[in-house]
């Protein structure tokens, strides 16, 4: 059994989150439930459990409020979190750039059934919940641009600046990064979300399977079809309807 803590100020809501966990996922054991942020903060303290299910707006504050006085009691999280909210774009983009799970309401069992399957691989990892630090620092700041991003692998979570990132590589379904001074980091996303997360970062899609980063950009060569040399010396083909739109880009450079 996993066991957990339902946060929400909304009891109809709460009701229907568990009847949702028990249909689709009754490995999922609720040890308690609150409804604002001080009952919250006492809950997950006193219970200790595995995964926290946060709505982000409650009556007297926010669910990140709750992981600040956390870190602020223990000097760490150490739950699972999981989001759940309604469509804010800024929390979206903090979440996804902290590599941390969201439910969007109302609740859809596939998507909750694909987050049970994340939290159960990341359970059996040595996680050091350094995203969610991530995450806190980002949402204190405020900004878009967010300068580091976490990347979830098979064997943890690894933080790195958005700027050491040199260039992303699609397969199927999975994404390759090749980072400054890094191995190469495989992720089971779509080179897709990248693209529109790095998008504001200086990133480009060349291809359909590349995804640059213009700093790291050290020439275009037009013959054999036209291709970039980035700085770790890799060759990417650049796509007929990429070139004008590439060009252009550099000459702003």
């Amino acid at each position: 059994m996993i066991t957990a803590i339902l946060v929400d100020d909304d009891s109809n809501l709460r009701e229907g989150m568990k009847a949702l966990l028990n249909r689709y996922a009754p490995e999922i054991k609720i040890l308690g439930e609150a409804e604002n942020v001080s009952d919250a903060v006492s809950v997950i303290d006193g219970l200790n459990p595995q995964v926290v299910f946060l709505d982000i707006q409650l009556a007297d504050g926010t669910g990140f409020d709750i992981l600040e006085k956390l870190t602020e009691k223990n000097g760490k999280i150490a739950s699972q979190v999981v989001f759940i909210t309604a469509h804010e774009q800024y929390a979206i983009k903090a979440f996804r750039f902290s590599a941390l799970d969201f439910l969007l309401k109302p609740v859809d069992p596939e998507e909750l059934q694909k987050v049970i399957e994340k939290i159960k691989n990341t359970i059996k990892k040595d996680d050091t919940f350094s995203h969610i630090d991530l995450l806190l620092e980002n949402i204190r700041k405020k900004v878009d641009n967010f300068k580091r991003i976490a990347l979830s692998t098979s064997d943890g979570i690894h933080l790195f600046e958005v700027s050491d990132i040199i260039r992303c590589e699609s397969t199927d379904n999975y994404t390759t990064f090749h980072i400054r001074n890094s191995k190469p980091i495989l992720i089971s996303k779509t080179l897709k979300e990248y693209e529109e997360l790095l998008a504001e970062h200086g990133f480009e899609r060349v291809h359909q399977s590349h995804l640059i980063n213009l700093n790291y950009l050290k020439s275009y060569i037009k013959k054999d079809g036209g291709y970039v040399i980035m700085s770790d010396n890799s060759n990417l083909p650049v796509s007929q309807r990429k070139k004008d739109r590439l060009q252009e880009l550099i000459k702003n450079l």
